[in-house]
């Protein structure tokens, strides 16, 4: 049985995004060993998209008010990007990383996977 899943995110600077993660983000953790932190993601959700090219995988946390998480969010020092997006899925933002790494934010528009009942 499927218990969980582990997302992997490689940076150029590990150190300084794991700080970032844990003091900016406020995602709860364990230490590994050696610093190497494991963090406590909220609830997720996969989606399966078509893909014309080379597939790849995204990672993208999401909110329920983009607005207020992106001021909370530069209110803790996180770098956050002026451009926010409409899509017809969702409202998306990005903010970067210590590392320069982007990272995705949106707010959907869609029904959530948290919310389903299971089938049978």
């Amino acid at each position: 049985m499927i218990t969980g899943a582990h997302v992997i995110i490689y940076s150029r600077n590990a150190e300084a995004d794991r700080a970032f993660i844990a003091d900016v983000l406020g995602f709860a953790h364990v230490d590994a060993g050696h610093g190497w932190l494991i963090f406590q993601l909220p609830p997720a959700e996969v989606a399966v998209h078509p893909a014309e090219a080379t597939p790849g995988h995204e990672l993208y946390l999401t909110c329920d008010d983009i607005h207020a998480t992106l001021a909370g969010l530069a209110a803790r020092g996180a770098s956050v990007s002026p451009e926010v997006r409409e899509q017809r899925w969702g409202t998306v933002a990005t903010i970067t990383l210590p590392s320069g790494s982007p990272l995705s934010l949106y707010q959907p528009r869609h029904p959530l996977a948290r919310d389903a009942r299971p089938a049978g």
